[in-house]
């Protein structure tokens, strides 16, 4: 195994934020499942590894010229949580507003004959009542102490003690939550088979699939951002206090 194949998942998509598109596009769990090494997840995957090595090198140049890439190892962690709270929690509240309605109305017309489908609803159902808990819990109390926190160290003034004795509490639940939430999304996947329309389906059918799938991948990037970078530097911050 050579260096290049023995870093684990999660630190390619850390030190290449253009890996994770390639990831997600191949399979690979980058968030829930990023400890194993780039070549424990090509093989599991099925997947060459010297194709999968080329394909990140291109993604990376490919976005390195498109556009500026945020490194959000270094940014303030006070920008990252925007960055989180107006674009991925954006996002996955507008979808499960949108695509509750359009569940209903694909398992009406097509759940007798695709049972599959009617189990796919249930676990967005409590996938999305968890999500919904989960990030109000993150904005009213666990990212506005991040923030703080931060604040106070920047300008060198007394850190407040957290209600919560530390800062390590809440992210072990809120990690432990994303995981529930990488079992929802890969029953999802499993119960769809991939998000294979199957040739009877309606436009509207296609249009669900193509947006759980959009909805998956924007999940995983999301718990990315907290598990993989928003925590660990919380939880450093508060220990050089």
């Amino acid at each position: 195994m050579s260096v290049t194949t023995e870093k684990t998942v999660r630190e390619w998509a850390l030190e290449n934020p253009a890996a994770t598109r390639v990831f997600e596009k191949l399979g690979i769990d980058y968030c829930c499942g990023g400890d194993q090494s780039l070549e424990q997840a090509c093989r599991a995957a099925n997947l060459p590894v010297d194709q999968v090595l080329d394909s990140l090198e291109m993604a990376e140049q490919t976005t390195r010229v498109a556009q500026k890439i945020h490194d959000w190892q270094r940014e303030p962690l006070g920008d990252l949580v925007v960055h989180i709270n107006t674009t991925h929690h954006k996002y996955t509240r507008e979808e499960i507003a949108r695509l509750g309605p359009l569940f209903e109305k694909v398992c009406s017309v097509h759940g007798k004959n695709h049972p599959e489908l009617l189990h796919v609803r249930a676990s967005f159902a409590g996938l999305a009542q968890e999500l919904t808990m989960h990030m109000m819990r993150e904005e009213m109390v666990l990212f506005p102490y991040i923030v703080r926190m931060e604040e106070a160290v920047v300008q060198n003034e007394p850190v407040l003690p957290p209600p919560f004795g530390s800062v390590k509490n809440p992210v072990s639940m809120m990690e432990h939550e994303h995981d529930s939430a990488g079992n929802a999304l890969r029953a999802m996947r499993q119960a769809s088979s991939g998000y294979s329309a199957p040739p009877d389906a309606c436009v509207s059918y296609q249009t669900l699939y193509k947006a759980l799938s959009a909805f998956e991948a924007d999940l995983h990037q999301h718990i990315h951002l907290e598990n993989n970078i928003l925590f660990p530097r919380a939880i450093a911050m508060e220990q050089r206090q």
